[in-house]
Formats: structure tokens, C-alpha cells, sequence
């Protein structure tokens, strides 16, 4: 399936190992140029120079999605290097484990700031660019725990799913915009990563590069009418509805 994609500038926050990696692959596979934000310079050198090797144009930018001065310098990167900004994904690294009644108030707050904050922030930063371009794919790589909490990830099924319901109506905005733009969540489960490998995961995973290519599609031309969604990339294993 052609994605009609090719030609057109993405970022990817997180896009240095796991998961952001798969899909800063799978955009990079269609012809999009990349701007990739991770925290660790060395594994995103590592990764940038995987992505060259593969035919990627790429620009890095060590950073930290939590600080709230960064959405706007990776949006303005884009422009900066490549002229133009038409695909967002917002990612982040999960926060650690714990039990509902267990997390602290700092816990919170520090969940919140990655895993809801974050985002909201790289999409707000975004959204004007988009518009004036009168195209746009945003994506928010989430968790499956947004359709049914997972009692261990206390912190992860709080955030996300605020994240959810924020982009749920945000969504909604854009679209009575008339906008020409999505936005979207993408929501894992267990996947071949080292996140999941720290969380002792075991049994069936998904392919991560395969999940990245069902975040492209997301952010693709024949996904216009793919809005306000929360796609689940589980293998089955939730059973919500």
C-alpha cells in the first residue's frame, strides 16, 4: 500500500530505542524525513546512524520530553532543517511499576509530566504548523492499559489514560476544524523491547517493527478518516470491548 506519505517531515520523541525506534523505521521506510528526540545522546547517535544506513534523512536532538521548552524546539528543528513539520509522534519511556494504593503523590506527578504532559505539550507545539499546512498525522504511542488497566501499572493506566480522554476531545476540535488534521493513539502490549524485558514480561510478544508500521498507517494519507481513535496493537490480549 502506497502511504502517501513520501516527501513529508516527521518527529518522533522518543525514536531512539524500542518502540519510537520501530516506527521513526517504518516512517523512514515511506519516504519521510525524520527529526528523532531521545534523552540518551548514545543511543541516539546509534540509532540515527541506523536510520542513515537504511537511506533515512535524519536530524537528532538529545532532549527531554518532560521539560516543557522542548516540543517548541523540535518543532521549530523541523522547520529549521527541513522546511516544513506534517507528522508528530508523541512517545515517551514508561514510568516504573507499582500498585494503586503504593504510588506517592511525586510518583503522580512524575508520571503525569512524561506520560500525559508531555505529549499534550508536543501536540499544542505542533498544531499550528499543521494547520497552516492544511495536513497532519499526530500519533501518541500510549499503552493497552487505556482499555483495560493492568494492576501492576498503577502510574502507566493513570496517565494514559488521561492522555486518552485529553486527545479524545482534542480530536474532536480538529475535526470540526476542518483542519485536514488526525490525531490518534496507538496502544501497545507486550512487545520484544527492553521495557518489557525491565518489566519481566515472558510469553508471546509483538514484533516492535511491526507495530511501527501500524503507527505509520495512522500517519498516512489513507488514514484521513482514522480520527479520535485508540488502536490497540495487544495480539488480543485485553478482553474490554
Amino acid at each position: 500500500m502506497d502511504l502517501g506519505i513520501a516527501g513529508r517531515v516527521a518527529v518522533v520523541a522518543a525514536g531512539s530505542r524500542g518502540l519510537g525506534l520501530a516506527t521513526a523505521r517504518a516512517l523512514a521506510a515511506d519516504g519521510v524525513d525524520l527529526v528523532v528526540a531521545a534523552r540518551g545522546e548514545a543511543s541516539l547517535a546509534e540509532a540515527a546512524a541506523q536510520l542513515r544506513a537504511e537511506g533515512a534523512a535524519v536530524v537528532t536532538e538529545v532532549a527531554d520530553m518532560a521539560d516543557p521548552a522542548t516540543p517548541d524546539r523540535l518543532v521549530a528543528l523541523a522547520g529549521e532543517r527541513f522546511g516544513r513539520l506534517d507528522i508528530v509522534v508523541a512517545n515517551a519511556g514508561g514510568p516504573p511499576p507499582g500498585r494503586a494504593l503504593d504510588v506517592t503523590d511525586g510518583d503522580l506527578a512524575g508520571a503525569f509530566e512524561a506520560n500525559f504532559l508531555a505529549s499534550v505539550r508536543l501536540v499544542r507545539a505542533a498544531a499550528p504548523v499543521l494547520r497552516a499546512g492544511g495536513w497532519g498525522r499526530m500519533c501518541c504511542i500510549t499503552s493497552y492499559s487505556v482499555v483495560q488497566p493492568v494492576p501492576t501499572l498503577a502510574l502507566s493506566n493513570t496517565a494514559r489514560t488521561a492522555l486518552w480522554a485529553w486527545a479524545k476531545t482534542a480530536a474532536q476540535d480538529l475535526a470540526r476544524e476542518g483542519s485536514g488534521i488526525t490525531l490518534n493513539l496507538a496502544c501497545p502490549g507486550p512487545h520484544a523491547t527492553d521495557r518489557m524485558r525491565e518489566l519481566g514480561g515472558a510469553g508471546v510478544m509483538g514484533d516492535p517493527s511491526d507495530f511501527g508500521k501500524v503507527v505509520a498507517f495512522l500517519c498516512s494519507q489513507p488514514a484521513a478518516f482514522v480520527n479520535g481513535a485508540a488502536v490497540v496493537v495487544d495480539g488480543g490480549a485485553t478482553l474490554a470491548l
